[in-house]
């Protein structure tokens, strides 16, 4: 019987509990403030996280769909990585955070942890030759023997990818979609699946359960969880995981 579950911190990150490991996406644990970024870009961060970073408890590993973008990976995002933990992230990460814990994954490749497999998929954050202003990105898939196959569609904003992915991983239970159609100055597209999108992409993966984030806590989301809650409806695949509280999937 599975015991996988997920608590939603805000933003992009939650705690997911999977074959007795605990795994963390996109850590960012900052209170609310500002951000200088790349291309006259400032990042607004809205609200603090539900659970502090000291008091989250042990972390098995971290999924890091990218590390230039400080709503993917925040500073005590990088103290917690600092940490130690086995982090999972693209091969421009692993050669930004030296240090010996980031692990560049490639598409397709695969990392395991005890009896979890955890693959690396291809995502894009962006339209198509985005790439050189947003850079490298990843989603990850978690397998393991009786228990649910988990899709991480990290940073990504494209269904045809997507449509790769569940081409390889026919299985796909739960699906976790970084959402909120985030935009930004200088870039006229959507950089994270919009709400519709993600419908779409949850109905394309065959997933019986979605958790939905990357929706909330930031000014550059241009949809919020209301909208996704909207393009869900009548679906019944999207699940409630209020702030903080620990949800069994």
């Amino acid at each position: 019987m599975s015991t996988t579950t997920i608590t939603y911190l805000g933003g992009p990150t939650a705690i997911l509990e999977y074959a007795g490991k605990r795994f963390i996406t996109d850590p960012t644990f900052d209170e609310p403030g500002s951000y200088s970024a790349p291309g006259e870009t400032t990042l607004v961060k809205t609200a603090g996280p539900a659970i502090a970073r000291d008091a989250i408890g042990t972390i098995d590993v971290v999924l890091l769909s990218h590390h230039g973008h400080k709503d993917n990976l925040d500073y005590e995002g990088l103290e917690l990585i600092a940490t130690g933990i086995p982090t999972l992230s693209t091969p421009d990460a692993a050669s930004a955070l030296f240090g010996g814990s980031v692990i560049g994954l490639d598409s397709w490749e695969s990392w395991r942890l005890g009896d979890v497999t955890v693959t690396a998929v291809p995502a894009l954050h962006g339209p198509p030759g985005s790439e050189r202003l947003v850079g490298e990105v990843t989603g990850f898939i978690l397998e393991s023997d009786d228990e649910p196959t988990v899709y991480i569609s990290g940073d990504n904003a494209s269904i045809p990818l997507v449509e790769q992915i569940a081409g390889r991983f026919p299985l796909i239970e739960i699906a976790v979609l970084f959402a909120g159609a985030a935009r930004v100055p200088g870039i006229d597209a959507n950089l994270t699946l919009t709400s519709t999108d993600a419908a779409r992409a949850a109905i394309m993966l065959g997933a019986r359960t979605v958790i939905g984030v990357h929706t909330d806590d930031w000014e550059h989301f241009s949809e919020g969880r209301d909208q996704l809650e909207a393009a869900f409806t009548g679906k019944g695949l999207l699940i409630a995981t209020p702030r903080g509280e620990t949800v069994m999937l």
